[in-house]
């Protein structure tokens, strides 16, 4: 399959320039300016190339909850909001703790062919915060475990698991939540746990992910762990930096004050925040009037992104670039999330100039639960290219 982008603003995480690009099998195979092919053409003019974007943390809901979202509708949700890859949580109905779970969700999503999708393993077995004896069972399809959706309580259980995860090469996504405390103050949950987690990976010298750090205690923590050589590498939530307590949405870990939001910007800025995740959590209208936390991110990340980090100059489009889609890949080791010759052809074109309001009666995702309904933004995905194939186009796409 081959495919010619031309006259677009080509921009990723180092570059920024008016040219072509080629892609050949699936692969960017030529950068420049004037390229001709006979192939498809689509005529960049006026829009922004870019790498696509890459998810550490989504939730398709697919075995067990496929009322909220399944993997036809979170990869279609995924496509409209410019991601071609996604890595999502293990808490399913069955927990995603067997390779026969896992691989359930890995075939339905070759079938489906519209994403790269990788499945993450639980920490514990069923999510139960006991036993770890699944994980010697895990093949390499699996890069990731996580019991995302409630912290692993028992310290000498998360020692025995970043043990094993370290010999298997596995990365913990650490969901730092202390239950015990989290009635008393989510603050103090999030703050006690990022820390216990961060030394139990300097102890052990397991790869940690701090999902979704909402505080600017959590945050220097892991600031600190950097500093002093830790294997750790943090995300944030577009939803965490976009929004203040003001806002009475009910995520977990909440929505913090505007303090919080400044340092965690502030951290970005100074390199210690490497991805911005969704953790896209899609709910029926049902469950969500019960009390469901959770918001369906992957179809608003962009905008609200680029309409709160770039629009407001806190940070370079190349620099979100580089939390949306290069360090991403470079965590979960996938050969994309840059242009350049020899890397995926996973591209998205951008219209960075409408302003426009969200509307979430054009989801593709099951899930329409979001406080940004309504929201004024700027940044929209245009078309969504994975390896060279069209697998997205906005109505309103002239290309």
């Amino acid at each position: 399959m081959e495919l010619l982008i031309k006259n677009a603003r080509v921009v990723d995480s180092s570059q920024d320039f008016i040219g072509d690009v080629y892609i050949n099998q699936g692969i960017i195979y030529e950068i420049g300016k004037k390229l001709e092919k006979d192939c498809e053409v689509i005529d960049g003019e006026g829009y922004v190339l870019a790498p696509s974007f890459i998810d550490l943390h989504s939730h398709f809901r697919e075995p067990g909850y496929t009322y909220k979202e399944d993997i036809l509708s979170g990869s279609l949700a995924a496509t409209r909001g410019g991601y071609t890859a996604v890595n999502l949580m293990a808490n399913t109905k069955p927990v995603c703790s067997s390779m026969n779970v896992i691989d359930k969700v890995l075939e339905r999503s070759k079938e489906i062919n519209l994403i790269d999708i990788h499945q993450c393993a639980s920490i514990t077995e069923d999510l139960l915060g006991e036993s770890i004896e699944h994980l010697w069972q895990l093949t390499n399809s699996v890069r990731f475990i996580s019991d995302d959706g409630k912290g692993v309580s028992n310290s000498r259980v998360m020692l025995e698991a970043m043990i094993a995860a370290k010999e298997k090469n596995l990365t913990i996504i650490s969901h730092a939540e202390n239950e015990e405390l989290v009635d008393v103050d989510t603050r103090l949950a999030e703050n006690m746990m990022t820390w216990r987690d961060i030394a139990l990976s300097k102890f052990t010298g397991c790869k940690l992910h701090l999902a979704h750090v909402s505080t600017i205690e959590a945050m220097k923590d892991v600031i600190k762990g950097k500093q002093e050589g830790a294997l750790i590498t943090c995300e944030v939530t577009p939803h965490h930096l976009a929004l203040t307590s003001e806002t009475k949405y009910r995520v977990n870990p909440p929505i913090r004050e505007s303090e919080d939001v400044n340092f965690i910007i502030k951290a970005m800025q100074d390199g210690y925040v490497d991805v911005i995740a969704t953790d896209h959590a899609p709910h029926s209208i049902d469950d969500k009037v019960k009390g469901a936390p959770g918001i369906s991110g992957l179809e608003t990340s962009f905008p609200v992104c680029y309409t709160k980090l770039v629009g407001e100059g806190h940070i370079t489009l190349n620099k979100l670039s580089e939390l949306m889609s290069k360090n991403p890949a470079k965590i979960m080791r996938l050969n994309k999330g840059e242009i350049k010759i020899g890397l995926d052809g996973d591209l998205v074109l951008l219209d960075i100039k409408s302003e426009y309001k969200i509307d979430t009666s054009q989801f593709l995702s099951k899930g329409i639960n979001t406080p940004f309904e309504g929201k004024s933004v700027i940044g929209k995905v245009m078309c969504t290219i994975k390896a060279g194939r069209v697998v997205y186009k906005d109505q309103e796409c002239l290309v």
